[in-house]
């Protein structure tokens, strides 16, 4: 199937950046890259020909006219407009469609040429406002899906572009979408206020049309993500030792929108890993730091939540190991690229772009298409191995934690020697709340008196297990759990074994 040619067309000295990155993001994205081929004059080698009559011709040859619309005007020819308006009245004279963008400013600060092409523009197609390249390449991006669709060259778009046939509306949570309007305004300075009707804000985004919302709507700042997509969620576990293996410490099931899970996500991690003090000899308060950076594992599950395959039933797994934190997600890069290509600069692609550019707008994305790379650099700071990504049935990434004397190695040092063997077993087998009665037929043991006076009670003395209920340690439903010196033991004694 022929490509369809995409004409670039502005004044070249106002956006020589954004048509470069537009026309490599076109280039680049799996999708579009198949069925589009855009058009800059500037990157045409020399040849023996007028330019009018090169651009001219290619603007009558290209299936859609893609506007670039600020400040300027440009330079006015003999005819007494300027190419980019020569350019626009080809398109039109030739029927191609014409998608319009234009920057966020006033009419005051355009030029008077430049407001009339712009009023000229306005009687026949549709326009969208754009603050940043990001911005424009998600207009850019739903603009060039919903084309596809109604020329039915695909018939099911994109899983964040396609509306959902039976959500509305109504489906969106409308205060969800107002604190998500503040938060953009400090991060990013969007223009809507958080007073706008949500249509008019989920428009802007590219999420709303005609009283269709998109997937990506719901999963953002819907009331109930999960009743439309069920496997939109985040599973975190944290593991005592290097692999995945029972008894488990910690399992969550994470529910809520993609805002929701990246916090929650995030929030399990950080109460995993080490926190180290600093001093406050230069600080009023008591400055501090993660052993993995939280910055570099924020951005880890920003991009598996946001990148991930919504198609797939498997969900985002999130395991914190005592060496390592793991992310999991049922994706892949675009056609063509490596995970090497990752560790150096490169362009955004990003799979949904629907979904990530919300993320970018309310800063949980602090700059699209350099986060790989600022991981490396920050790991590489904080002197800890370099993370690894690795593409198989999923994507997953690995982030290293420190490499110093664990926890459980001190405590071996302190009390290891000091426990028998009967303490080491009961330890191994603790796992979470149990009673008595269940340590005791973990271990296969029958003899309460021999329980509790050679495994239970020292364990006890030495501050490895403690009751649940410390106030009331004859109470019937009295459980005994590991403590924090225990688990580390723990994870020393399987380590070992």
């Amino acid at each position: 199937m022929p490509r369809r040619g995409i004409f670039i067309s502005s004044v070249q000295s106002e956006f020589s950046e954004e048509r470069k990155a537009l026309c490599d993001y076109i280039c680049a994205d799996p999708m579009l890259g198949k069925f589009f081929d855009p058009f800059l004059f500037e990157r045409l080698p020399a040849i023996d020909q007028r330019a009018d009559e090169v651009y001219l011709h290619e603007a009558a040859r290209c299936d859609i006219y893609l506007g670039l619309f600020g400040k300027s005007y440009g330079t006015v020819l003999q005819d007494g407009v300027s190419p980019t308006e020569q350019e626009f009245d080809q398109a039109t004279e030739h029927h191609k469609t014409r998608l319009i963008f234009l920057t966020n400013d006033s009419p005051e600060q355009r030029e008077a040429r430049q407001n009339k092409l712009i009023a000229k523009a306005q009687d026949v197609v549709v326009r969208k406002k754009f603050n940043h390249i990001e911005e424009l390449k998600s207009a850019v991006y739903a603009s060039l899906v919903r084309y596809l669709e109604e020329q039915e060259v695909i018939r099911t778009g994109p899983f964040d572009a396609s509306f959902h046939p039976k959500a509305s509306l109504e489906d969106i949570d409308t205060e969800k979408l107002r604190s998500f309007v503040r938060l953009a305004q400090v991060k990013r300075g969007f223009p809507l206020a958080e007073t706008a009707p949500a249509a008019h804000i989920l428009t802007h985004l590219n999420l709303y049309d005609q009283g269709r919302v998109t997937n990506a709507a719901l999963l953002l700042f819907g009331k109930a993500p999960q009743r439309h997509f069920i496997n939109s969620e985040v599973r975190c576990a944290s593991f005592a030792g290097y692999k995945v293996e029972k008894p488990i410490p910690s399992y969550k099931v994470f529910k809520g929108t993609l805002f929701e899970l990246v916090d929650q996500a995030l929030e399990f991690v950080l109460n995993k890993l080490d926190y180290r003090i600093e001093t406050r000899a230069e600080h009023v308060s008591i400055p501090g730091s993660y052993e993995i950076p939280k910055d570099v594992v924020s951005e880890a599950i920003v991009n598996a939540i946001a990148h991930r395959d919504y198609t797939s039933n498997a969900s985002v797994q999130v395991m914190v190991f005592r060496d390592r934190l793991e992310i999991l997600n049922p994706g892949a890069l675009p056609l063509g690229w490596t995970t090497e290509k990752l560790k150096q600069l490169h362009t955004s692609v990003p799979a949904n772009p629907l979904l990530a550019e919300p993320l970018y707008l309310a800063g949980y994305i602090e700059r699209m298409g350099t986060g790989t790379t600022d991981m490396l650099e920050k790991c590489h700071a904080a002197g800890l191995q370099e993370p690894q990504f690795i593409q198989m049935e999923e994507f997953r990434t690995i982030l290293y934690r420190a490499e110093k004397k664990q926890v459980g190695e001190q405590v071996g040092e302190q009390v290891g020697e000091q426990v028998g063997e009967q303490v080491r077993s009961l330890l191994l087998i603790a796992a979470h709340e149990m009673s008595v009665m269940e340590l005791m037929e973990a271990l296969q043991l029958k003899g309460r008196r021999n329980f509790l006076q050679h495994y239970l009670h020292p364990a006890i003395t030495a501050s490895l297990m403690e009751r649940t209920q410390p106030d009331a340690p004859k109470s019937p439903t009295q459980k005994y759990r590991l403590t924090p010196k225990g688990l580390a033991l723990k994870a020393l004694l399987l380590k070992q074994s």
